[in-house]
């Protein structure tokens, strides 16, 4: 990448990306409400397993496939990849979230100069977009390569996650760092398997994530939206 493309990665990466990320969750609020987060041991390993279960073997690997088929402009591949996301959503409040941060990531890329005036994807002209669908078509529209693109997401993923444990189990800014500098190895290793991994292969597979996810919709008392 140039050293352009690398400053729009980071900029891409940052949470301070205008989309609603710190908003949700994702059903870590409800693992922390429950019992099964309770310390920085028992976070590592959820995340951990998140890192390697559906995020590397599915979400990524989708957002690496649809990285592809927007640089060999497989329109239809684009259009079946965001459907396959927004199938994959186990409740109602992880679908919305996609769905809302999707959207404001599109009306963010139609507000900067160096994107405005390029063409939109015709598979991604859909009425809900998934957000790694755009996430994919941010990238490539800001010269990231794929590798940078897989791995921004995942790294953007992580640091919201540590932010929701700061505010909520509470976690404080050291233990959060360390807690981050624990799963750099399991991110690189999630892009890795991400980009790797075959179309036939793939699996969300995550029934203790999705049953949190769902439990959060009942939750009495909560911060997150998801």
């Amino acid at each position: 990448m140039s050293a352009l493309s690398r400053l729009q990665l980071l900029r891409l990466a940052s949470p301070g990306l205008p989309i609603g990320a710190y908003s949700y969750s994702q059903g870590l609020e409800s693992a922390l409400e429950l019992g099964l987060v309770h310390d920085a041991a028992s976070a590592a390993a959820w995340l951990g397993d998140v890192l390697q279960g559906p995020l590397a073997r599915f979400e990524a690997a989708l957002l690496a496939q649809a990285w592809r088929a927007l640089a060999a402009d497989d329109q239809p591949a684009l259009a079946r990849i965001n459907q396959q996301l927004l199938a994959s959503r186990d409740s109602r409040e992880l679908r919305q979230e996609t769905v809302q941060m999707g959207y404001s990531l599109r009306r963010l890329l139609q507000a900067l100069p160096e994107c405005a005036a390029l063409p939109w994807p015709a598979g991604l002209e859909q009425p809900e977009l998934a957000l790694p669908a755009v996430w994919a078509q941010a990238a490539r529209a800001l010269g990231v390569d794929e590798a940078g693109t897989v791995d921004a997401y995942l790294w953007g993923w992580l640091e919201n996650q540590v932010t929701v444990l700061l505010k909520a189990m509470p976690m404080g800014q050291t233990a959060g760092q360390q807690l981050l500098s624990a799963l750099l190895p399991a991110v690189a290793a999630a892009g890795a398997e991400a980009r790797r991994m075959p179309a036939e292969q793939l699996s969300n597979f995550a029934p203790g994530l999705a049953w949190a996810a769902m439990k959060h919709e009942t939750q009495y008392s909560r911060l997150f939206r998801s």
